[in-house]
């Protein structure tokens, strides 16, 4: 592959890549100990992922469990997952904090795909500029003396490669669109 390309194709996949890390954000239905990645809690003054506070584990699949090493992370913990958007109550028994999955509403799961829609379209968005940046860059090349049909060709390739991620995105959404709408 010309390096010339490699790193405009670097950049659709971290776009992809991104899309799949904001997908495993999602809930849908089944407890996804992913949905607590972005949770911060204060831990002697730093903010520190959930996961690296105590276990996170799933013993059930509506049910995801969190036990702190130490047990005076219990009320930080509770505060981190009320104060989010995860919009799910923790129960504290004083030694681990669950978290309950309700089943989703059809209503709901609809309202995810939607959302997971979205997301892929801004996914897809994005791997499109970034075509667009490599065909602006690619037109500048002709002040240096690469040939027309190098360009056209490179171009061509870029094409290759965006119809390539757009239809990876694709793939992704349709199997999180599966997984959420799966009773």
């Amino acid at each position: 592959m010309d390096a010339r390309l490699e790193q405009y194709e670097n950049k659709m996949k971290k776009a992809v890549e991104f899309l799949e890390a904001d997908f495993a954000g999602i809930r849908a239905g089944r407890a996804n100990p992913h949905i607590l990645d972005k949770l911060r809690v204060d831990y002697y003054g730093s903010p520190t992922p959930i996961q690296q506070v105590g276990n996170v584990t799933v013993p059930e699949a509506r049910i995801i469990q969190i036990a702190p090493w130490d047990k005076s992370m219990l009320k930080a913990v509770e505060k981190a997952i009320l104060t989010s958007d995860i919009g799910i109550n923790p129960s504290n028994d004083g030694s681990v904090i669950r978290l309950v999955f309700p089943e989703l509403t059809e209503e709901r799961r609809k309202d995810l795909a939607k959302e997971v829609r979205k997301k892929a379209e801004d996914a897809k968005v994005a791997v499109r500029n970034i075509r667009r940046d490599g065909n602006e860059a690619f037109k500048k090349l002709a002040k240096e003396d690469v040939s027309e049909d190098e360009i056209k060709q490179l171009g061509d390739d870029l094409q290759k490669l965006t119809d390539k991620y757009i239809k990876e995105i694709d793939g992704v959404t349709e199997n999180k669109n599966k997984e959420i709408m799966t009773v």
